[in-house]
């Protein structure tokens, strides 16, 4: 997984000349304060940088001139402790890269009643000066997250992480590569995109490598190799029998392991965050990439099936901003729906690739047939998704512009045995209703791959879409198709005159 505290965060608290150095010094102090606060708090997950007190046009463009050029700061937080005059931050706003987080509070807690006086006034005025430093942001059009509350308030600092998150993984998409192994799935159109106009908007190389590199990767991997990759499988998972005895099953394994670690080295030599596979580019490999796409995905990669990048990027993205959190993220597919009335639901897995971290209990490695690709018997992880709150999320191109449409859902317990299924899969119920659900993600133009995740909620990925300057679609309980349709609407006005 990836480790999120290598992702810097500057945090800048504004004032001006004209208070005079005592009360300057009282502003760095306290900035000092809740710097080191924040940054030894679990909650937060990246680390906090306390930069000089924001006190002219020359002193604001520097800061934001070294931020931009520093690869590990990877968001700006901003406040107010006295009046900030706001024309000076224009040149610093201006030329600022880094997302941007405005955060409304002040030291103190509580008015001291008895003993306020001006000078405690003029001191602790965010109140005051937030607001001019608001109106420049919006005056400016600037994107940013705007947080409002007491430092120390718990539900103030989750909400600061939410945003650090989604800026780390805006950051780990601005340096890392999109390794696709062979093209998309052929005539499908939802899998396609523009790769150019995906780098510039997210940062991410997304380019092909052929099947080729791989097969002779994995021809070079020894039997030692492998066996000793299998000693890891067998500590983690469930192993029948069938696969720990010399067979045919357990070549099996022993050749996903080898697929697993060929492509690990290929992911580690290009710098690559994600990758894609597709079943009808197989040349030179024994079998369809299932156990190892799944053990890849474990670790923090993104993948997407049958070469779809766009979900491959998103599906790292929510990975990054996953990381140390309960709960999983998986790529993942919707297959079939139950629509008893009551209790309807739709069935997700793939046909071999979803990632045992969303598993409600120990998985189990099985070798059956895949009536696709024309290869061997592949090896995969079976299990069934742990029950409870998760989100859906797709990654669209709409030709002039991305969108991400977004499903609360509401994952169920399987209570039926499905031997004939040998794969992993997630039954949910999505929100507000199965048939609203359905009517409004096809209607938002929603792809049959997504990503799901139990452990982010919907605010994680729209500070996301917000720092990329995508278009959001949010499907939950409030959601009506009629009225979802003239939102689309309206966004085509807003998004096209862009």
């Amino acid at each position: 997984m990836c480790d999120l505290k290598q992702f810097a965060f500057w945090f800048i608290a504004g004032s001006q000349d004209l208070y005079g150095e005592e009360t300057l010094k009282q502003v760095a102090e306290h900035a000092q304060i809740m710097a080191e606060a924040f940054d030894r708090d679990p909650v937060i997950p990246g680390r906090v940088v306390l930069k000089p007190v924001a006190k002219s046009p020359e002193g604001i463009r520097k800061i934001f001139e070294e931020a931009n050029a520093s690869p590990f700061c990877a968001g700006v937080i901003t406040w107010m402790h006295t009046f900030s005059p706001s024309k000076m931050w224009i040149g610093g706003l201006g030329i600022n890269k880094k997302p941007l987080l405005h955060l409304h509070t002040q030291f103190n807690r509580d008015v001291p009643w008895a003993s306020i006086d001006m000078d405690f006034m003029n001191l602790n005025q965010s109140a005051h000066g937030d607001r001019e430093h608001g109106y420049i942001y919006a005056r400016m059009r600037l994107s940013r997250k705007v947080v409002a509350g007491f430092w120390q308030d718990r539900d103030v600092r989750c909400r600061i992480a939410v945003w650090m998150r989604a800026a780390a993984a805006r950051l780990d998409g601005e340096r890392s590569v999109v390794l696709r192994l062979g093209d998309n799935m052929r005539e499908v159109a939802v899998t396609e995109g523009d790769k150019v106009e995906a780098q510039i908007k997210f940062g991410w190389q997304v380019n092909t490598w052929g099947i080729g590199d791989m097969a002779e990767r994995f021809k070079a991997v020894s039997p030692e190799d492998a066996e000793n990759r299998i000693k890891e499988y067998e500590a983690t998972y469930e192993i029948p029998p069938a696969l720990r005895n010399p067979g045919k099953e357990r070549i099996a394994m022993m050749e996903q392991a080898k697929i697993e670690i060929a492509l690990t080295a290929m992911l580690e030599a290009e710098h690559a965050g994600a990758f894609t596979t597709t079943f009808q580019d197989l040349h030179g490999l024994p079998q369809l990439p299932g156990l190892a796409c799944q053990r890849l995905m474990e670790k923090g990669y993104g993948f997407g099936a049958e070469g779809d990048w766009k979900q491959a990027m998103l599906v790292r993205a929510a990975k990054v901003m996953a990381s140390g959190l309960p709960g999983g993220v998986s790529f993942m597919e919707d297959y079939t729906y139950h629509f008893e009335p009551g209790r309807e639901a739709a069935l997700g897995a793939h046909m071999l690739e979803v990632c045992p971290s969303i598993a409600a209990g120990k998985p189990r490695i099985e070798v059956h047939p895949l009536g696709i690709g024309g290869k061997a018997d592949p090896a995969r992880l079976v299990f069934d998704a742990a029950p409870g709150p998760a989100v859906l999320a797709t990654l669209v191109d709409m030709g002039d512009r991305f969108r991400m449409i977004l499903n609360e859902i509401e994952t169920l317990a399987i209570e039926h045995s499905m031997p004939k299924l040998p794969v992993a899969r997630a039954l949910w119920k999505p929100y507000p209703t199965m048939q609203d659900a359905a009517e409004s993600w096809i209607r938002a133009g929603g792809a049959h791959h997504s990503v799901y995740t139990s452990a982010l909620r919907v605010d994680y990925f729209r500070d996301w879409a917000e720092m990329m300057g995508i278009e959001l679609v949010l499907i939950d309980r409030e959601t009506k198709p009629v009225r979802l349709q003239d939102e689309l609407r309206w966004n085509e006005a807003y998004w096209s005159g862009r």
